[in-house]
């Protein structure tokens, strides 16, 4: 009887295991709603995400021959099936040739088509199959709230078609481009982004982009949690005119302004952009604004120093631009001016850049 209990207990040991085996759940199939969630946008989005490095002609003392020398690489996206790829201008920033990498591996040369330093972002062209393209879906940055899920896809160390997943940390941030103008309304995410990710792409749980991973916070050069993102609401606003004329296109009051501006914005020690002439047949001159003009003895006299513009106020000329990025050729705004202590009052009409 006892060797028979023994038996039953040693049976009884290699069959439950094997019960609780059987009856386990499958882990390849079992998967959360937010695992789930993340493997679709990974799906959908990743065909899209490119990487693109650039490289630089040296010289070296050996040789009189340029040799071509790897400068850096980063991320980018397809934007449409005629071959536009959108990454961030410091990324190609310098670069005397420029390549698309697509998700298949294969490799294309890139020509650089616009650029915008002020908005850190840029437009390539790849002679690529428009069936080997998958554009990006652009989403609605404006619909963002903190503490919204959102994905960054990108090439970090050159580790490529990495993704990582984090929250909206943020809203309405600022930080400098390349050409030290002020980017506004940034995505702060806590997303990991890190050295390559630049010009990929952040999107929200429905795998649409809603901003373009543009830099770190991080003094040791790694992620610390805190990125930052140009809204995509601004990409749809800065892409087509990249595409069609190369630049973006602002309207121009009818004055000039630069370079001199900060130079004597600091010596006299006032908030503003400071008029130093006016243009020719345009409302500025024919209303009277002033700019500068230096008195007999040859001291410069301050005529006309632009305070606000459509009620919004005007510090530095950082201001002034993006008051005038928002504007079209023809639209009338009302500029107030400091002149002797006096403010002054201007209903000036918009004209065309002069390359438009």
């Amino acid at each position: 009887m006892k060797a028979l209990y023994s038996t039953l207990l040693g049976l009884a040991a290699l069959v439950l295991p094997l019960l609780s085996i059987a009856q386990a759940p499958d882990y390849a199939a079992f998967k959360t709603n937010d695992e789930e969630n993340n493997i679709a946008v990974f799906k959908q989005a990743s065909p899209s995400v490119v990487n693109v490095t650039n490289s630089r002609l040296v010289r070296s003392f050996r040789s009189l021959n340029p040799q071509e020398v790897p400068q850096g690489s980063g991320t980018g996206f397809i934007w449409s099936k005629q071959g536009y790829v959108v990454t961030n201008y410091h990324v190609v920033q310098q670069a005397d040739k420029v390549s698309v990498t697509l998700q298949d591996g294969t490799t294309y040369d890139a020509r650089p088509v616009g650029v915008d330093a002020g908005k850190d972002l840029a437009v390539l062209k790849i002679d690529a199959p428009a069936a080997d393209l998958v554009p990006i879906i652009p989403g609605d940055s404006s619909l963002l709230e903190v503490g919204r899920k959102v994905i960054a896809i990108g090439n970090p160390f050159g580790l490529d078609t990495t993704m990582t997943v984090g929250i909206v940390s943020a809203l309405g941030r600022e930080i400098d481009s390349v050409s030290r103008r002020k980017i506004r309304d940034v995505i702060q995410t806590d997303a990991a982004i890190n050295p390559g990710n630049s010009g990929g792409p952040l999107l929200n749980s429905l795998g649409e982009l809603v901003g373009v991973n543009t830099a770190i916070y991080s003094p040791s050069g790694g992620s610390s949690g805190i990125g930052f993102a140009i809204p995509v609401n601004t990409v749809k606003d800065v892409v087509p005119q990249l595409i069609e004329h190369g630049r973006v296109l602002t309207p121009v009051l009818g004055i000039r302004n630069i370079p001199q501006p900060d130079y004597y914005r600091r010596m006299w020690g006032i908030e503003g952009v400071i008029v130093m002439d006016v243009v020719e047949g345009t409302d500025p001159a024919r209303l009277g604004m002033r700019g500068i003009k230096p008195n007999q003895r040859g001291r410069i006299i301050l005529g006309d120093v632009i305070v606000e513009i459509d009620g919004q106020p005007i510090a530095n000329e950082d201001d002034y631009a993006t008051i005038l990025e928002k504007k079209n050729p023809g639209d009338t705004v009302n500029v107030v001016t400091r002149r002797d202590k006096q403010l002054l009052s201007y209903e000036i009409k918009l004209q065309p850049s002069p390359d438009q």
